[in-house]
């Protein structure tokens, strides 16, 4: 047992970086009775490997299970059926309660990730005509309806389980309990992590530039309302939204699904076949059409530029960073305080630039497992040191200039309950959690019909899938 991760504390890391399904199926331990690998070269007719609730597990699923994890990355040498086959019907057991207990599913954000996904399909496939051979579909519709039908079941699962773990909480006591334990001698070993802080510059564009962008959103307007011109065409063509762009600007929305607010004013605020107006968001600049009101939904198509920085202003804003670092390293102001009086990145701003890691939610970043680009930023810095200015480019095309530190840093150590109380409590709740889901799990195999196909009654499954 490697000293730095005891067994229960690996039974959940195994969870969290497959998912609940697979490890509590075994993949990553021993390989159950049935060690016949996935053959997805056979030819054969599908057949139903299982039945729970109103849902089926067909051998293709099974197959199909498997190519998915190889394309993670996952290890599969030691995944037989038995274990995919345990996992798939862990998935139609949430999603057959979650329709029993009618969860809400937002089936229009379900349909948008359908479309982008499509779009990013065919972007890499090529034309409709490959797509259909690549898929051996007879029509895009009947594609999209099942990817619409995987999405359904993978939200519908998803929202099941956080419906199980959601009321699970722990005290301190709990907590104290779950350390005091753990064996010292099996006390997880933390590795190095740092706390890191930034000022972001971020270059906007000039007057000259916003205008002319409003100007061409004008033409575009006047050409598709005087003219009659396509906007689904004008879309296509010059449109900078990756994620419509090749769909003709297309989204359907409701009033709760996660627009910017003028986005959502313009598409509500407008008749069928009506044009807006040029408006901003935090993107860029949009015109907007709506195609049809169905409704607490409507279809709309937008059409987005983004105005371009010139290589003018990037310097103008090169120069302000510069004067900000200068301040630094002459120790004129502290980096909290710069970051709060210069920095561009609102998220980061209030707190003196702290970044917050979005796996854990504190500012605590383990050092080995850092994104790698961040990782090539700050390796080198000491704590207190101030980085070089760094030019990026974020996924939207946007530039800016910004400046890093090593606010904290932390020493590998043994886990310490002060020094590491909420990391200690993050794993004490996740193994309430793990308690909780296995809990519903056994009460609704129970009360679920359930049948399992002969060829799978010899596996050893995690769960009493068999209700011996």
């Amino acid at each position: 047992m490697n000293k730095s991760i005891p067994q229960f504390i690996a039974a959940f890391i195994s969870v969290i970086s497959f998912n609940v399904s697979i490890a509590q199926e075994g993949v990553t331990i021993e390989a159950p009775k049935d060690t016949t690998k996935v053959n997805t070269t056979r030819k054969k007719i599908d057949g139903v490997a299982a039945v729970v609730g109103d849902f089926i597990v067909l051998e293709s699923d099974i197959d199909k299970a498997y190519i998915d994890l190889k394309n993670q990355q996952v290890n599969t040498e030691n995944i037989t059926r038995c274990n995919l086959v345990g996992r798939l019907m862990e998935t139609k057991l949430y999603t057959h309660h979650a329709i029993q207990d009618s969860l809400p599913l937002p089936e229009a954000q379900v349909q948008d990730q359908v479309d982008q996904q499509y779009a990013y399909i065919k972007q890499n496939i090529g034309s409709e005509k490959k797509v259909l051979e690549f898929y051996r579909k007879e029509s895009i519709d009947d594609l999209k309806k099942e990817l619409f039908e995987l999405a359904k079941t993978r939200r519908l699962s998803g929202l099941m389980q956080q419906k199980v773990v959601e009321e699970v909480t722990i005290t301190p006591d709990e907590v104290q309990g779950f350390f005091k334990a753990i064996p010292k001698k099996e006390r997880p070993q933390i590795s190095t992590e740092i706390e890191i802080s930034q000022i972001v510059v971020k270059p906007k564009p000039s007057v000259k530039e916003v205008k002319a962008t409003i100007s061409r959103l004008e033409e575009f307007r006047k050409d598709i309302l005087e003219n009659g011109a396509s906007f689904a065409t004008k879309a296509v063509l010059y449109s900078q939204d990756p994620g419509s762009r090749s769909n003709g600007g297309k989204y359907t929305l409701s009033r709760q699904d996660p627009f910017a607010k003028e986005f959502k004013d313009n598409a509500f605020s407008l008749q069928e076949g009506e044009v807006s107006k040029p408006f901003k968001t935090a993107f860029g600049y949009h015109i907007l059409q709506v195609d049809k009101i169905k409704g607490q939904k409507v279809d709309v198509r937008h059409l987005l530029l983004i105005p371009e920085i010139t290589t003018e202003v990037l310097n103008k804003y090169k120069a302000v960073t510069d004067s900000i670092q200068k301040m630094l390293f002459a120790k004129d102001i502290s980096f909290d305080e710069a970051a709060r009086q210069f920095s561009d990145d609102k998220e980061t701003r209030g707190d003196g630039g702290k970044l917050v890691n979005p796996v854990t939610s504190d500012t605590r970043f383990e050092l080995t497992k850092i994104d790698p680009i961040l990782y090539s930023q700050v390796s080198d810095l000491e704590e207190g040191e101030i980085s070089g200015i760094i030019p990026e480019t974020d996924r939207k095309g946007e530039k800016s200039f910004k400046i890093l530190t090593i606010a904290k840093r932390y020493e590998e150590h043994i886990a310490d309950y002060s020094t590491d109380y909420l990391k200690i409590k993050e794993l004490a709740l996740q193994q309430k959690k793990l308690k909780a889901v296995k809990a519903w799990q056994k009460d609704k195999i129970t009360d679920t019909y359930i049948k399992v196909n002969e060829s799978y009654q010899g596996c050893e499954f995690g769960n009493n899938w068999l209700k011996k």
